[in-house]
């Protein structure tokens, strides 16, 4: 199927990415819910405050009309994706939280990162589509390019 002939999403609730990060942060505010009274307004605060922006930020991006706004937004879930994973990473350290647990809530972190990843690239594909100059971005974790017949993502 084309990429023109592709049924677009009517809203970002019908994103796939969006609606595995929501699930992602509906887990890391359970996560947050049982961490120690101690870290109320530090690390629990901090993992809801990612934890919402991460889906905030798929879904203003999808409200703009500009594929570059689009892949800014998306870009910045992808950082606050990060830096979930990270707060996990304290989670294990300070070993609030059961360690097979953090092992399956990274796997749905890094699952969502391949997501947000192939949504990035779908909207590149978009707006390369519309405007000729190439957007490339080097993969930071496979040491690979990606390029525009990169078509592993399907909205």
């Amino acid at each position: 199927m084309s990429a023109t002939a592709r049924k677009l999403p009517a809203t970002f609730e019908d994103l796939k990415v969006y609606q595995v990060a929501r699930e992602f942060r509906k887990a890391m505010y359970g996560v947050a819910k049982r961490l120690p009274d101690m870290e109320k307004f530090g690390l629990a605060s901090q993992i809801r405050r990612a934890a919402v922006s991460l889906t905030n930020n798929i879904a203003e991006g999808h409200g703009r009309y500009h594929y570059l706004d689009q892949i800014k937004f998306t870009l910045q879930a992808r950082g606050s994706l990060e830096e979930l994973i990270d707060d996990l990473n304290v989670c294990a350290d300070e070993q609030y939280v059961a360690i097979e647990e953090i092992g399956s809530l990274k796997q749905q972190g890094w699952r969502t990162r391949q997501l947000i990843d192939g949504y990035i690239r779908y909207l590149r594909e978009q707006k390369n589509a519309s405007n000729p100059s190439s957007t490339r971005e080097s993969s930071p974790i496979y040491g690979e390019v990606e390029t525009e017949d990169d078509s592993r993502f399907s909205v």
